[in-house]
Parts: structure tokens; C-alpha cells; sequence
């Protein structure tokens, strides 16, 4: 068996603070605690030796894994299929709403459901990225592992007739247990858990209950009645796993330091919340109705637009910590190999305090959006607002570094262009339709002159198109987006040339590339596959340039390269493989605002 799973080939579980990945085969390779960006408890998905794992499975030397989510929840079933009989983990985390805690339970439920299997369970921490030494207690409830900074409690869970065999292995545990079939055993760990204490099965079986029901109620709060239910619904779940409730911040991935190029150097922490990514998700949660959600980011942007705390970046800085500060100080650890030796393994993102001008134009949107469903601009959040505004009026004829963190210097980027121009659009509007204190006129006035410099910068008249920036041949998957925020009709001439371009050089098959690496160099080695929410972009602007058959046909292809879970992560590799920080919530919120507008397109249509 390779030492290293597809990245593709797990499952995500969380509970609304932190979340783990659990492989095809049964083992939790990825765990952060007590938040999503907290040093990891295992990581044996960087490092198959020093990274650490929860492992579960059958006790034979072959056997067939499945898994699956119970409908509409955020419990994972890995189902193991052996000559013996057919048994099953089931792995979830009790929901943690409300206030930050450092308690978080990871149950992992174990049952026979045909025949007989004897499993095995081997838990092997390595606290703080493996660089923190750990002891473990044992006692006859269970047991403690700890460290100087975190303890794990295992606490075990039935049989009720008959204990199952502990083995201690140096400071590690080794657990086996034969269960009949209709027998049901487990573990639950828990950190800063205290003293273990052997656990009822009825017990247990309650938090499951209300955990499913938990997820069932959710899901079916939505308000998406469309074609792609189970998608969006997928999609929808993973957003929500991916978020940090007592601050409502999204964080990129759960992930940090997966290649985008096996063996490559394009490895980035993602486990931060992107002013960019927040703000696409607040779209794809009013989509589906579930205001709540996006109220919370949008208070979490109110914070940021007041504190002002960028610097170099201006008043935003492009991503935080989920509880808002900033400190994202990047560091490399040099004692990882990387999955499948893709090095340098990275923690923390030193692209923090680059100056990213799409996202005041992405922010703006947002609360624009909002404010359409009701959820209206506080005073405070207002004068954050106007400061913003004054200072990108000052501010946006300058080079960037562009939406995609390229560390290749600075440029005059179309998408930092026009986005500027969304910014001022949205703030003008706001101010208008509230009545609200601003200097609309210079505001106005900055927005024009963005919008003929595009057209007299960004548009490239030998070759036909918009460019990825000013005095380049190279388009840009990002530039899909100008017909999305209106600053193109879809169908002026000007923006259909442009997509018959970027169809040229940068879409395979339907799925789409970011650019050209090598016609655009961004200060990094080696190739990246292609970008499932550059996919996804092109799925709408097919449907608003009227291509509604074109745009049907991608989305269904690009269904098909999703896991069999139904999770995406950043890239798509040439042969299908996912590639990339996973699951990646780009991804599946684009997911969800081109199925929504596809929808209605279709909807429109059908008339």
C-alpha cells in the first residue's frame, strides 16, 4: 500500500471549530486541535513517520474499503469488507457552536454487520507537527496521552460483555477487538479530556443521534429546490464544516502544505480565512437561504473593515486567523517530507501582507449582497466602509500582486482593476439607495476613470481580448468574472472574444486553467493542474452569454471529477486526481453559485 493516500481518497469530518480527514482505509492522517490554524495532534498525510495517525481496520492482511456520508450529515461511514465479514467505522465530531473551547471529541464507532471481524486500532499521536514529545497513562478506563501543551483522552466505548485487548507500544496504543455480527464498540477521543472513563454504548449512540440531527435540520434549511440537490447539499456541508462558528469565519481548507504539483514546491497553509474566499461564500449562503451564516462572516468583515490593521496591504489585509488577528508568520518544517516528498512543507502564509486590490471589490460585493437580503450596514461598519473607499480612490492605479499570491512581483493585473471598480460601484450604491454620508462624487468619479482605463489598458486589440494585465498577451481565468459582477454585458462583443480566448489557451476538456505559467511566470517552479473555481466561473458565464446546453454539459463533466464522497479540492490533475489543499472551499462554494444560476437560467428558459 502506498505510504501516502490520493489526496482525493478521504473524508471530512469537523465540528464547527476544527475538522479532520479520514483516509479511504479508516485512518484520521489529518487533525488540528483545538482550532483549524492550532499545531496538528496527527499528521501522517505530510509525514508517514513523524506525523501521526488514528488508524482503523480490519485485522487481515486483505480486505476492500468503502465510504460513504450517512445522507445529509457530516458523519463518515468507512465500511471494510473482508472473508470474515463485513464491518464498519463510523467517525463524526459532536458539534461545538458557541464560544471557543479547547475540548473537542473525535468519536470513531465501530460495528459488525455481517459475520465477524476482529479490528484493530492503532492511535499514535505526534503533537505540535511531531515536534513536541508526549507520554501516555494508562489506566483501566482508558487512556491519556499528553504533552507539554495538549492531552488526548481516549475513552473507550463497549462492548458491554467483554473489554477489548490494549497493547501499550512504546508511548503509542494498540487496541484489538472482535465484535459478532450487530456488536458495536469504539473510542472516543477528546482533547484536554481529563481522566478516561469507559463510556455506555446508549450513551454514545444518543450524541450520534443528535449530531445527525444536528446536520439533517441544516440541510434541510436550504432554500435550493434545483437540479444538483445532492451536490449542493455536499457542497453546502463542507462549506459549513469548513467554518469557525464563534466568529462565523470560513477558513480556506483544513489542510496546509498538500502539493499542487506532486513532488513540487507549490505546497501553501490554508487553514486561514481568505477576505476573498468569505466573501464569494456570503453569495453561495444567501443562494441557499442560509442568512445566518452569512450575517456572522459579514460581522467578522464589519471587525476587520474597522480595525484597519493592514499596513503595506492597505486597510485589509488579505487573510487572518479565524479569530481575526494577523500574525500569520510563515515557517517551513524542515523534518517533514511532504506528501509524497512535496517540500517545502509550510505552516503560516507570509502572501498575508501582500496588496491584493480585488479584495475591497470582492468585500464591497458582498455586503452589497447582503444588504439586498436584509442585512443592513450598522453605522460603524459604514464609516469602516467610507475610510476604504477614500483610501482605494487614492489608491488603486498601482500594481498589485494579483489574485493569485504569485511571488513573481508586482503587476498591473485587469482583475485587481475592475474589481477596484466593483468596490466603488458597490459603495456608491450603498450610499444611495440608504442615504448614507459619503463623498459620492469623488467616489463616482474614480470608478469612471477605472473603467476607461480598463478599457484602454486591459484590452489587448491585435489579439482580441482582455489580458491578465496591462501590456500582456497572457488571459486569465479571473477576467470570467467580469460579466458575473456586470462590469461587461455577457454578450458585448468585446467580453465574447475574450471568452473565445480564454476557450483557446487556457480550457481542456471543459476544465479550466488559472493562466499560463509559462507565458506568465509567477516566481515559482514547476506546473499546477487546472482550477475548479475557474471551472465553475466558466459554467456561469456560459449561462449568461445564453450557451445554457454548453454550460450544462461542463457542469455535469465537472461533477464527475469530484471524490466519491462528492468533495473538491483546489486543482484537478491531468488524469483526474484532486491536487491541492483538501477540501478546498472554493471550490465547492463556486459549486453552488453556478449551479443556483444555471438553474434559474434553465428555469428561465423553460418558461
Amino acid at each position: 500500500m502506498d505510504r501516502y493516500p490520493d489526496i482525493g481518497n478521504h473524508g471530512l469530518i469537523g465540528d464547527l471549530q476544527t475538522a479532520a480527514l479520514v483516509s479511504g482505509d479508516g485512518t484520521v492522517d489529518w487533525f488540528c486541535c483545538p482550532r483549524f490554524d492550532s499545531p496538528s495532534v496527527f499528521a501522517s498525510l505530510l509525514d508517514a513517520d513523524q506525523g501521526g495517525y488514528c488508524r482503523v481496520r480490519p485485522d487481515v492482511e486483505h480486505y476492500v474499503s468503502r465510504q460513504l456520508y450517512l445522507p445529509d450529515t457530516a458523519m463518515l461511514i468507512t465500511r471494510f469488507m473482508t472473508p470474515d465479514g463485513v464491518g464498519e467505522v463510523a467517525d463524526f465530531m459532536p458539534v461545538a457552536e458557541g464560544v471557543p473551547t479547547d475540548r473537542h471529541r473525535l468519536v470513531r464507532m465501530l460495528r459488525t454487520v455481517r459475520g465477524t471481524m476482529r479490528f484493530m486500532l492503532d492511535v499514535r499521536p505526534r503533537f505540535d507537527y511531531g515536534r513536541a514529545p508526549h507520554k501516555l497513562d494508562l489506566f483501566d478506563e482508558g487512556a491519556v496521552f499528553s504533552c507539554d501543551s495538549m492531552e488526548l483522552t481516549v475513552h473507550p466505548v463497549g462492548p458491554d460483555n467483554r473489554r477489548p485487548e490494549v497493547e501499550r507500544d512504546g508511548d503509542d496504543l494498540r487496541v484489538g477487538v472482535t465484535l459478532r455480527e450487530g456488536e458495536t464498540a469504539g473510542m472516543q477521543l477528546e482533547s484536554m479530556g481529563g481522566r478516561p472513563r469507559r463510556i455506555p454504548l446508549g450513551e454514545l449512540e444518543h450524541v450520534a443521534e443528535e449530531t445527525a440531527r444536528f446536520w439533517r435540520d441544516w440541510v434541510n434549511a436550504s432554500t435550493y429546490r434545483g437540479r444538483w440537490r445532492e451536490m449542493v447539499a455536499r457542497s453546502a456541508i463542507s462549506l459549513k464544516l469548513m467554518t469557525y462558528a464563534p466568529t462565523g469565519a470560513p477558513v480556506a481548507a483544513p489542510t496546509a502544505g498538500l502539493p499542487e504539483q506532486v513532488g513540487g514546491e507549490r505546497n501553501w497553509d490554508y487553514r486561514y480565512t481568505w477576505i476573498r474566499d468569505g466573501s464569494f461564500s456570503v453569495h453561495a449562503l444567501l443562494g441557499l437561504g442560509y442568512t445566518e451564516e452569512a450575517a456572522a462572516f459579514g460581522r467578522w468583515l464589519r471587525d476587520r473593515t474597522v480595525e484597519s490593521a493592514g499596513s503595506s496591504s492597505g486597510p485589509l489585509k488579505i487573510m487572518y486567523r479565524v479569530d481575526g488577528s494577523s500574525d500569520l508568520s510563515e515557517e517551513t518544517l524542515e523534518h517533514f517530507e511532504g506528501w509524497r516528498g512535496s517540500r517545502p512543507v509550510r505552516i503560516g502564509n507570509n502572501a498575508a501582507d501582500q496588496l491584493q486590490l480585488d479584495i475591497y471589490g470582492e468585500g464591497l460585493d458582498a455586503l452589497y449582497t447582503a444588504e439586498g437580503k436584509g442585512l443592513g450596514i450598522a453605522h460603524q461598519g459604514w464609516v469602516g466602509v467610507t475610510g476604504m473607499m477614500d483610501w482605494l480612490c487614492d489608491n488603486w492605479d498601482q500594481p498589485d500582486e494579483g489574485v493569485w499570491e504569485t511571488r513573481g512581483g508586482r503587476q498591473d493585473f485587469t482583475y485587481g482593476r475592475f474589481q477596484c471598480w466593483v468596490a466603488l460601484d458597490r459603495a456608491i450604491r450603498l450610499a444611495d439607495a440608504a442615504g448614507r454620508p459619503a463623498d459620492v462624487a469623488r467616489w463616482r468619479t474614480e470608478r469612471d476613470a477605472v473603467y476607461r482605463q480598463i478599457m484602454s489598458r486591459g484590452w489587448n486589440e491585435r489579439k482580441g481580448t482582455f489580458t491578465q494585465h496591462y501590456g500582456s498577451d497572457v488571459v486569465d481565468a479571473a477576467l470570467l468574472l467580469m460579466p458575473l459582477t456586470g462590469f461587461v454585458s455577457p454578450t458585448d462583443p468585446m467580453w465574447l472574444s475574450t471568452m473565445d480566448t480564454i476557450e483557446r489557451e487556457l480550457v481542456s476538456d471543459s476544465l479550466v486553467y488559472r493562466y499560463n505559467p509559462g507565458a506568465s511566470p509567477d516566481g515559482l517552479r514547476g506546473h499546477e493542474g487546472t482550477f475548479s473555481i475557474c471551472t465553475f466561473w466558466y459554467v456561469d458565464a456560459l449561462a449568461r452569454a445564453g450557451r445554457l446546453t454548453e454550460a450544462r454539459l461542463v457542469l455535469q463533466k465537472m461533477l464527475t471529477y469530484a471524490n466519491p464522497l462528492g468533495l473538491y479540492s483546489e486543482e484537478i490533475g491531468l488524469t483526474g486526481e484532486q491536487l491541492g489543499n483538501f477540501p478546498q472551499a472554493f471550490s465547492h462554494l463556486s459549486l453552488i453559485n453556478a449551479a443556483i444560476n444555471l438553474d434559474q437560467r434553465l428555469d428561465d428558459r423553460d418558461c
